[in-house]
């Protein structure tokens, strides 16, 4: 059996820690060790995380100062002995049958680089993760791929790990653009084996527009051969942008365009008039 390592950094999630652990307990693939990374949290993480070692031998405690989320799970994953790796947020929770159907795709194709599944919401809003489907082009725009997916520690290594200048968020993102770009597939289970819980706050809900600015110039540049592979340098998207501002001026001089416009605008809205009456 191909050996599992999951990683689970903490930090002042100590209320949620269990429920994340027990989900792991209770996979019904059992070749896993379970690494706990305390990132200096000043809540009951090491009380909670001490009792599952006890509990269970394949669960790791380990314990070392703030350094955030990317820093706490390089630690984690320097330690692993595990073939594969399947991070886990502290507050979120696994399938119980994530971890088999995981490995067993990878054992199935040797070409596989990252195995994710569908996800779904809990805690403050509920229901099925709407999440686009992957290629290289929808990861220039936006990520679809949550953190609890499963990968080779191998390519974390030749990677050089999540890069830990990604503070303010987004780390996951930019992890799977720097061990995709250069080719590998990507399989998405068809069944919900992730569950991601939603807090009124958090990280991500709390980057302000200029940390939104940094991180993306950031990648940008870092990433600046992916983007341009995908997307076409800066004076293709310029002449892009042009040719649809001609276009669409031309359209306007069109009066057929401009009645057609004008009709399916005002019938949408008197449409949604209707609708909001309706529910007054």
């Amino acid at each position: 059996m191909i050996k599992v390592s999951i990683i689970v950094p903490c930090y002042n999630q100590a209320q949620y820690l269990s429920e994340a652990l027990l989900s792991v307990l209770v996979q019904t693939y059992t070749d896993w060790e379970c690494i706990i990374v305390n990132d200096g949290s000043p809540d009951q993480t090491e009380e909670v995380a001490k009792q599952w070692v006890e509990k269970d031998s394949r669960f790791v405690y380990l314990k070392k100062e703030n350094g955030g989320l990317c820093s706490a799970r390089n630690y984690g994953i320097k330690k692993a002995v595990g073939e594969l790796i399947l991070p886990l947020d502290a507050d979120d929770k696994i399938a119980d049958n994530y971890v088999g159907l995981a490995v067993q795709s990878f054992e199935e194709d040797s070409s596989l680089k990252v195995v994710y599944c569908k996800a779904e919401k809990f805690g403050s809003a509920s229901g099925i993760w709407q999440l686009e489907p992957f290629s290289l082009l929808n990861l220039c725009s936006n990520n679809m791929i949550f953190c609890s997916a499963m990968f080779k520690k191998r390519d974390w290594e030749l990677d050089g790990g999540y890069d830990e200048k990604m503070k303010y968020g987004w780390e996951d993102w930019e992890f799977w653009i720097s061990i995709l770009k250069n080719g590998g597939q990507v399989k998405c289970l068809d069944e919900v084996g992730f569950y991601y819980r939603v807090k009124t706050n958090s990280m991500i809900k709390s980057m302000d527009e200029e940390k939104k600015r940094h991180l993306l110039e950031y990648m940008s540049i870092k990433h600046v051969d992916f983007f341009v592979r995908q997307l076409g340098s800066f004076k293709q998207l310029d002449d892009t942008l042009e040719n649809t501002k001609l276009e669409y001026s031309n359209s306007l001089k069109s009066e057929k365009f401009v009645i057609d416009l004008f009709c399916s605008t005002f019938f949408r809205f008197s449409i949604f008039g209707l609708y909001k009456m309706k529910k007054h």
